[in-house]
């Protein structure tokens, strides 16, 4: 009679096993996502035992008064960090949001603002309704004008938001009605 016990406890080792096994490869599964992810980004990485290999070897070539010995440039190696992080388009990006005024000009400057940018997608945000209609007619330039300045495509859609308006609800009651006609800008 002791085995009684033991019996139904069996199952659920097995089952626990299982749920690691399946747990074990839904991890697995996530990071080769995330690894393909990175790897559309422009981002790679190096094998530590390859690393070593190739930091040895320029090692041994190094000789006194040679090309080699001079020290490398700065740019080079925030150019090198920034596509192995996959960070270039988003430092592209900041830079051409940071010269907006520049960039579209003063007239559009005074009326939107860049809000961000996620997968092709720049979020502006406009002064009033009005804006936010006239700059949803002309997307098309804008986009083409500020992929100009990064010399490929990388803006593929401009989403335009119009103002907050602010909340005329007060209290636990409201009314059913059409509310405020403004467009606050």
């Amino acid at each position: 009679m002791p085995d009684a016990p033991d019996a139904p406890d069996a199952p659920d080792a097995r089952d626990a096993a299982a749920d690691a096994k399946a747990g074990a490869d839904l991890a697995r599964q996530a990071m080769e996502r995330t690894r393909a992810s990175a790897r559309e980004r422009g981002a790679y990485r190096t094998a530590p035992k390859a690393a070593r290999r190739q930091r040895d070897q320029k090692r041994r070539e190094s000789q006194p008064f040679s090309a080699g010995r001079d020290p490398a440039p700065m740019s080079d190696a925030v150019d090198a960090l920034l596509r192995r992080m996959g960070w270039t388009e988003q430092v592209e990006v900041s830079g051409v949001t940071g010269r907006w005024r520049e960039v579209v000009g003063d007239q559009i400057a005074d009326h939107c603002e860049p809000l961000s940018f996620d997968e092709g997608v720049l979020t502006v945000k406009a002064s009033s309704t009005a804006w936010a209609t006239q700059l949803g007619i002309m997307s098309g330039q804008i986009r083409h004008r500020i992929n100009e300045e990064f010399g490929r495509d990388i803006v593929r859609e401009l989403k335009v938001l119009g103002p907050t308006a602010r909340s005329w609800v007060r209290g636990q009651r409201r009314v059913p009605g059409r509310g405020p006609r403004d467009t606050y800008g």
